[in-house]
């Protein structure tokens, strides 16, 4: 089949990263990218250290409100549709761009593959949530990474088009967590190189909840500033500038800023840090891949399947709340493996194989 892939954001350059490879052993792969994440960073880097092919179409959308850029990417898209007549649509995730693609396929009579389907945080306060549920609603593949996943499509009536096939993120975590990690490229602010310290704490933060003012992420990096080892915290462009004030304001000289990492830098130091801060979804489960403790900063639950034996702890930003959680000891039982065994990508291969010889 010709199956046109819509990516935009760095978590779903790593999902296309094991997707694109087996989906190119049977079909014709038409690669978009929307420009969401548009710098170097964020995007071109994960297309070269990953081996993700380069896009076959780049929209260049980024910035403005939810609304003007999902508007802008739903035309793009439409008229790439329009042109490819592809027999179907893969999108991963929760992004403006998985929305918009979705959108546009769906009202072309384009069926719609959704990789990653199912996750529910229970508020449509949250932008993504609203994102996640229409674009389940309006597929007809739906590819779970947990049981959860899916009995939460079953309940809202769609059990028919789903199937758990495990996390296509645990996937990659498997496949770079088994490279050499020989020269990080890990970059301070100015452009000096960093030097990973020997014990360290590895923090992410960029979402609107946690960096709208100067209030939350103070909370957070101060207690980052307290512990027993430096914190390296690479920095999101759009939240570089307060990052740099807050720590030289209040002197938080027990973090190091860097600059945005690459998988490859991520998934090690994930696996060599103390514990973990953050409020990335992809992070609290690569924590929970590599066995290490993690904390993260929200109001709600993104993966419970994390939640046990304090491997993974809701905090607020709030310092001592924060504190008091990472001073938990977690416990790991092996045999739990929610996420499945690392064939993701293979096993979203088996269905659509099996659905294109019966539609």
């Amino acid at each position: 089949m010709k199956i046109v892939t819509v990516v935009g954001a760095r978590p779903q350059f790593i999902k296309a990263a094991a997707g694109s490879r087996q989906l190119r052993r049977e079909h014709q792969e038409i690669l978009v990218h929307t420009g969401q994440h548009f710098d170097d960073n964020m995007s071109a880097v994960f297309f070269r250290e990953m081996g993700i092919p380069q896009p076959d179409y780049n929209l260049g959308v980024s910035g403005g409100s939810h609304g003007q850029m999902t508007a802008r990417m739903l035309a793009g898209i439409e008229e790439i549709l329009q042109k490819e007549m592809p027999d179907a649509l893969l999108v991963y995730g929760d992004t403006n761009s998985t929305l918009a693609a979705a959108l546009a396929a769906a009202k072309l009579r384009i069926p719609v593959l959704h990789v990653e389907a199912g996750n529910r945080l229970g508020t449509l306060d949250n932008p993504e949530e609203i994102n996640r549920k229409l674009t389940d609603h309006c597929s007809t593949l739906l590819f779970c990474a947990t049981e959860d996943a899916k009995q939460k499509l079953v309940a809202e009536g769609l059990g028919h088009r789903t199937h758990c096939v495990g996390n296509i993120m645990y996937d990659s975590f498997l496949y770079f967590a088994g490279q050499p990690w020989d020269s990080p490229n890990i970059l301070a602010l100015d452009g000096s190189p960093v030097t990973v310290p020997d014990s360290y704490y590895y923090m992410t933060c960029h979402r609107q909840e946690n960096t709208y003012s100067d209030e939350p992420l103070t909370a957070i990096l101060a207690a980052m500033n307290q512990l027993d080892a430096k914190t390296l915290y690479p920095v999101h462009p759009r939240n570089r500038e307060r990052a740099e004030r807050v720590c030289r304001v209040h002197g938080f000289d027990n973090i190091i800023l860097t600059q945005p990492v690459g998988y490859s830098d991520s998934v090690h130091l994930t696996q060599h840090a103390k514990k973990i801060v953050t409020d990335s979804g992809g992070l609290q489960c690569e924590a929970f891949y590599a066995g290490v403790q993690c904390v993260f900063v929200l109001d709600y639950v993104v993966w419970p399947e994390t939640m046990v034996g304090n491997r993974n702890q809701l905090a607020k930003a709030d310092t001592a709340d924060i504190l008091e959680k990472l001073s938990a000891q977690q416990c790991i039982d092996p045999d739990y493996q929610p996420f499945g065994d690392g064939h993701a990508a293979e096993k979203i291969c088996d269905v659509i194989r099996v659905w294109e010889k019966e539609r």
